[in-house]
């Protein structure tokens, strides 16, 4: 896949193409954590816009309406995101797939997610490739395009080629983006505000790759309060110190020190933002004695003190 990294601060330039029939619950999952990636980032990380191919509105299988930006002919950007559903069958007619093909010469990265994966397979825009499709689908997908491979996987990048298994795997898809282009720390921090705090702290991350690092982010998760020294961590991980400090700086890029301090932190501006909590109640709810101490961290991390986060968001509201 063609590099993510806009480090050069350019918006990744993102166009998400509907069709009547498409999920909610598959375009909320791919864009919310990209809206939450510009918010905790604070800055436009990414910009999307709605596409349908005529330019006409977009009805989903529950009913939303939705008004797109422009038709496919017109749009250009990083990556197109085909989003289609059930009724996806319906749509392998000419006009649907010359205007992929065209549109696989303008944009950059194209994406297949639920049943998107079909419409490319059908224009010719995954011959050759491995990729995925939703797994009610999968037997027939392989039947119909032999020039494919198919795998049973949540999602798949092959080259400047994705594909998405559903509703749920997109969420996992736009995190592995966020990854690539932003890195772990930014994305961990959108997983985590999509987590209940409490509700269920062993929720495993979609960031940590390996198993080891899943139970450690869990046990670093449910001890915020009252952070573990690291021995104590790696025991209740099941590992060695050793084995954790290998598995998360593969993981994410810094030591099991760092990300334990990077939850912390998340947590603490979570707090900030969306309660009225005093910061002395903050600082203690997330392993820090004193305000004063948690908001030297947090200006560290996020370039701005509690007080100035919370002040933000107000303004927001």
């Amino acid at each position: 896949m063609q590099s993510w990294n806009n480090s050069g601060k350019a918006a990744t330039r993102i166009g998400i193409l509907l069709f009547d029939g498409f999920s909610n619950h598959c375009l909320a999952n791919t864009v919310e954590p990209l809206r939450a990636a510009n918010h905790l980032g604070r800055r436009v990380h990414y910009r999307w816009e709605y596409l349908t191919l005529s330019g006409a509105a977009a009805i989903s299988s529950s009913g939303l309406q939705i008004v797109p930006d422009g038709p496919l002919k017109d749009a250009a950007g990083d990556l197109l995101m085909v989003m289609p559903s059930y009724g996806v069958r319906s749509y392998l007619t000419d006009p649907v797939l010359r205007g992929l093909r065209s549109a696989s010469a303008r944009f950059a990265n194209l994406a297949g997610l639920d049943m998107g994966s079909w419409l490319l397979a059908a224009a010719g825009l995954l011959n050759g490739r491995i990729a995925t499709i939703h797994w009610e689908e999968l037997t027939a997908f392989a039947e119909v395009f032999p020039d494919l491979t198919v795998a049973r996987e949540r999602f798949i990048l092959d080259g400047n080629r994705i594909t998405c298994s559903g509703a749920m795997a997109s969420f996992d898809l736009v995190l592995h983006l966020i990854v690539q282009a932003q890195g772990p720390a930014l994305a961990l921090e959108v997983e985590q505000l999509f987590m209940a705090p409490g509700a269920a702290p062993s929720v495993p991350s979609v960031t940590a790759r390996t198993r080891l690092s899943r139970r450690a982010v869990a046990v670093m998760q449910d001890h915020i309060e009252t952070p573990l020294p690291l021995p104590q961590v790696a025991e209740a991980s099941r590992c060695s110190q050793r084995a954790l400090e290998l598995a998360i700086r593969k993981d994410f890029d810094m030591t099991p020190q760092q990300l334990y301090k990077v939850l912390r932190l998340n947590m603490a501006r979570r707090l900030a933002e969306t309660t009225t909590l005093p910061l002395a109640e903050v600082a203690l709810r997330c392993g820090y004695r004193n305000a004063s101490a948690m908001t030297r961290a947090f200006r560290l991390q996020f370039g701005i003190s509690p007080s100035q986060a919370r002040i933000s968001t107000e303004g927001r509201t």
